[in-house]
């Protein structure tokens, strides 16, 4: 049984949430974010990247840095203003991409459910970015940006839905610069009961994006109880901040891959040694259709990689569920034995692009001799990721872009 708790949200006046709204923090380098704050005194960015609004020359995880972002958040709510709800509410937090909507609802939920399993997750995480998000939690006393949570079933959401979007006007409509269009409701108190009835007959709920948050306020959690000698488990910081979807309702785009070299070997003896486990025809597909199949650019051509049939009769494929996605054949039998990238979490000659940019950034990259081979994937299934987390296994780093995704900013929870 899962925990979903009411809060008191810190949110942005209504005429001004689409300059306060930011892209969430972690999807933008540090150049990417200073050019978006350019110009913009209200962008949450200048919270959730403090290291923007400072020196080139510091560290963006150095102790000034988190103390800026407090600054900054102070500020924010003085000068934009932010303002804290009286009462304790749900949201309902909608997204629209190219026509097709996504509904959640907008909430904290139980640290302590994440400790427990009953939130589960799909990946690891590195530490130096939960040290990151914990010391950023701690110095401004918020969590800023929401976890992305989803779950098997509609009928929650379409209960709220049905007796919301119908009948009320939002809070927030705006459509940002990428033209997704992100709405907001604040929820009468009187679905606050419904709401945490209804999650009553859920047994699991999982982590889609923002497994680094989770455990941040995972870790948050355990200092502040430390420190408290009167510790309830009833307070602020025992919940994090999440936004909760139906599964039905998401889409996963590739997350596709890009190294920067060939590992010593020329194109011809690099494409006779993949034909051993693939084989591999030029194509104009740029994307795969189908599972097991993988499209290549090299040297200005795309080829179609299929993986051969003593791949997919491999034991080390039968043995694990995690093994059997086309992002672990891709490493297992490409990547790492052919390319030398032996972990994709500290190998610094691969990269990674969201499906979000394309496989014309693929192209581009290739193109402009940033790095020698780009790989379009296929993208994994909602049930794939719930196959995962239920077996409590791990998926590969980068295995998975969400899209369309939620502001920071809108919604903040102060612990």
């Amino acid at each position: 049984m899962a925990i979903i708790r009411p809060f008191k949200a810190l949110r942005p006046k209504k005429e001004i949430a689409s300059k306060v709204a930011s892209v969430p923090y972690d999807v933008v380098n540090r150049k990417e974010a200073k050019q978006l704050i350019d110009g913009n005194e209200l962008s949450f960015l200048r919270i959730g990247r403090a290291e923007c609004t400072l020196n080139d020359g510091i560290n963006a995880y150095s102790p000034e840095v988190y103390k800026k972002a407090k600054e900054n958040l102070d500020n924010l709510i003085t000068n934009a203003p932010l303002i804290q709800d009286k009462t304790s509410r749900f949201y309902l937090y909608q997204l629209i991409m190219n026509g097709r909507p996504q509904t959640g609802i907008a909430a904290t939920f139980s640290v302590e459910d994440y400790e427990n399993n009953v939130i589960l997750k799909h990946e690891n995480t590195r530490k130096e970015k939960e040290d990151d998000r914990t010391n950023h939690i701690i110095s401004t006393s918020a969590q800023t940006g929401p976890v992305f949570l989803t779950y098997k079933g509609v009928e929650i959401i379409n209960k709220v839905v049905n007796n919301t979007i119908t009948d009320q006007e939002p809070e927030y409509d705006f459509t940002a610069d990428d033209g997704i269009t992100h709405k907001i409701w604040l929820l009468p108190e009187n679905l606050n009961s419904v709401i945490i009835e209804e999650l009553k007959n859920v047994k699991s709920l999982y982590i889609a994006d923002g497994h680094h948050r989770v455990a941040s306020a995972w870790r948050t959690r355990n200092k502040k109880r430390e420190k408290n000698q009167n510790h309830s488990g009833d307070e602020e910081y025992n919940y994090f901040l999440a936004v909760l979807f139906p599964a039905e309702q998401l889409k996963i785009l590739a997350y596709n891959r890009v190294v920067q070299d060939l590992n010593g070997l020329s194109k011809d003896e690099f494409l006779n040694r993949i034909n051993d486990k693939f084989s591999a025809e030029k194509t104009e597909e740029k994307e795969p259709t189908e599972v097991k199949t993988f499209c290549m650019y090299l040297g200005g051509e795309w080829y179609k990689l299929k993986a051969r049939d003593s791949v997919i009769a491999s034991k080390s494929l039968s043995d694990s569920i995690g093994e059997k996605l086309d992002v672990s054949i891709l490493q297992n039998f490409l990547l790492n034995p052919i390319l030398g990238i032996d972990d994709v979490r500290t190998n610094k000659r691969i990269d990674f692009v969201g499906g979000i940019r394309g496989t014309a950034e693929l192209e581009k990259l290739v193109n402009n001799g940033k790095v020698s081979v780009a790989f379009s994937l296929h993208p994994l299934s909602v049930d794939d990721l719930i196959n995962i987390s239920d077996a409590g296994e791990i998926m590969p780093p980068k295995s998975t872009w969400f899209e369309p995704k939620l502001r920071d900013g809108l919604i903040i929870h102060l612990i």
